[in-house]
């Protein structure tokens, strides 16, 4: 099982150390915007600030990608992400993709 606490952007784990690497394991998501979340979001445009509707699906998108990237990484065998990043792209106009990749690896307690 992979913990949550096993996963991480520094590309080590204090008190434990690496055995094995097992490459690079990544999660995608590819959302577009709806229709009636794009009016919304024109609504809150209207009054500046943060705009919680596209916030909250970049979020989700975000919070997929990762749960897609730790469960490449349980399918391979890791028992934790090191190094992990995010990107995103715009595919074509309100459709980005999210990618969560990190670099899969064995660890044991020193």
């Amino acid at each position: 099982m992979l913990n949550r606490a096993f996963l991480t952007t520094s590309l080590e784990l204090p008190g434990y150390r690496i055995t094995r690497n097992l490459g690079v394991v990544r999660g995608i998501v590819v959302r577009s915007r709806s229709i009636v979340g794009t009016i919304g979001a024109g609504i809150q445009s209207l009054f500046g600030g943060n705009i919680t509707l596209w916030t909250e699906m970049c979020e989700q998108a975000r919070r997929e990608a990762f749960e897609l990237m730790a469960l490449h990484a349980r399918q391979i065998g890791a028992n934790a992400v090191i190094g992990a990043r995010y990107d995103a792209t715009e595919i074509s106009a309100g459709v980005t993709e999210v990618l969560c990749y990190g670099s899969a690896v064995v660890v044991e307690s020193v």
